[in-house]
């Protein structure tokens, strides 16, 4: 977990501040929110309503199919061990991709897009989640992978009740960091901190999001004290300088 220090936190407010300057034209910082508040805006995107009917779907699935093997439990308990070395994994390769190009074709995702513009706006809460244009063919495709991988539908559909809640689960806690909702308890503090570090200070590092020291640990891209860490020109503007020196 993060060290808690008064030099991190001061240098949050004032990116914080800034980043309202230049939006509302005014330094005010926002009023904390609610938790039922907090709630009640993240039913107004459409990614948390296409994960939960895929969610919905995969249980009603899992229960008129029955039985199953004890080894099955293992899915979830594996999924949730290896879920911040995939997460750590899928925003680096995938996210922060620096578009190329081949031939007369650039190839650059809506994925790598979407968290560019993501980065030059933390603030822009449409913008924190996983764009439902990527949804509508990614949350079928577990489908697919669930089939091929697994030799029953049981085992399967345990799979697809397993990724569809924590994508569920990564959503609500990627959007509750950017929203105006103050930690209260110490674990959410440190993922809290974590990812504004990413945000606002330097995106080489804090690559987590739902966890904070787990496999920024083990990539060794977990500063043991953040404060040495150089503040990074490009924070908001991924490969900004690589881009200017081709």
């Amino acid at each position: 977990m993060t060290r808690e220090s008064p030099e991190i936190e001061a240098l949050a407010a004032r990116r914080l501040a800034a980043d309202e300057e230049r939006i509302t034209g005014q330094v005010k910082r926002r009023e904390s929110l609610s938790m039922r508040a907090a709630w009640a805006e993240f039913w107004k995107h459409p990614s948390p309503w296409l994960i939960s009917a895929s969610l919905l779907g995969a249980i009603v699935a899992r229960v008129v199919v029955g039985g199953g093997a004890r080894w099955e439990l293992v899915v979830p308990a594996a999924l949730v061990a290896l879920f911040p070395v995939i997460e750590w994994c899928i925003h680096v390769a995938i996210l922060h991709w620096k578009p190329r190009s081949l031939g007369p074709v650039t190839i650059d995702s809506l994925l790598a897009r979407d968290h560019r513009a993501h980065h030059a706006d933390p603030r822009d809460l449409p913008l924190v989640f996983i764009p439902w244009r990527a949804l509508v063919w990614l949350l079928p495709s577990y489908v697919v992978i669930a089939w091929l991988a697994f030799p029953s539908w049981s085992s399967a559909l345990t799979l697809l009740v397993s990724v569809y809640a924590i994508k569920l689960g990564y959503e609500w806690t990627h959007y509750l960091v950017h929203s105006d909702y103050r930690p209260r308890s110490r674990w959410y503090r440190s993922v809290w901190r974590n990812h504004r570090l990413h945000h606002y200070k330097n995106e080489h590092y804090w690559f987590t999001v739902t966890t904070a020291g787990t496999a920024d640990r083990l990539f060794g891209t977990y500063p043991a004290d953040p404060s040495t860490v150089q503040t990074s020109p490009t924070v908001k503007k991924l490969h900004a300088l690589e881009e200017s020196g081709r």
